[in-house]
């Protein structure tokens, strides 16, 4: 089985009821750094909106939103579970051809598996966590989050929450990366309590669009 590689790093192996944001709509980011990304954990800092498309998704897929028993459940970062997260970051990465919604369904967002083999950023990290559930990971260690990426723009990646940090498995690189060594500003996501309510990573945002693009590979 192929060893989960993470770069500069060594490991041992309510529902909100709030207006939603666009997935093509997040807060702009200020100029500093508001996380500690010294930090294996992320830190949260109170309720967020939801994305556009999310409460869709899960009125449709009501058992990819189900809340595990253990709503605080972090996976130990055994050998076994570390590949579980290599193996199918890498794998979705390949099995699905990128394309905004805009392209394949005529509008701005859909959330959704992409069956079709087709999809965005948000499709790759729903259909991680699909399989990933499957594999037997509580909903409360498998978070869709987004973020501002390397270049500005939003962009959807999964946190895979363990007792070694929170993992990123992310549509641009195969590479399963500790959160703070990706190049990104980290934005809101779902939280591990009710996989229905989301939670913000980022206090200093204020309230300017930002469009999530997210659909790029980069090797």
């Amino acid at each position: 089985m192929r060893r989960v590689v993470i770069s500069s790093v060594t490991v041992i192996v309510t529902l909100l009821q709030a207006n939603e944001l666009s997935a093509q709509q997040v807060s702009a980011i200020p100029s500093e750094r508001p996380a500690d990304h010294s930090a294996a954990f992320m830190q949260v800092y109170g309720p967020a909106p939801a994305p556009q498309g999310f409460w869709r998704f899960c009125e449709e897929n009501p058992e990819d939103c189900r809340a595990s028993s253990d709503t605080k459940a972090r996976l130990a970062a055994s050998p076994q579970r570390l590949n579980e997260l290599d193996d199918i970051n890498r794998r979705v990465n390949r099995l699905i051809t990128p394309q905004t919604d805009l392209e394949h369904y005529g509008v701005a967002e859909f959330w959704t598996l992409p069956t079709d083999g087709k999809g965005d950023c948000e499709d790759y990290a729903l259909l991680k966590r699909h399989e990933l559930l499957k594999l037997g990971w509580p909903s409360s260690a498998l978070l869709i989050t987004v973020v501002s990426d390397e270049k500005g723009e939003g962009h959807a990646v999964l946190t895979a929450r363990t007792t070694a940090g929170d993992f990123i498995l992310d549509n641009k690189v195969d590479e399963v990366r500790l959160w703070n060594q990706a190049p990104y500003r980290f934005l809101v996501r779902q939280s591990s309590r009710n996989p229905w309510v989301w939670v913000d990573l980022d206090p200093t945002r204020d309230v300017t669009p930002l469009p999530i693009a997210g659909v790029r590979r980069h090797y």
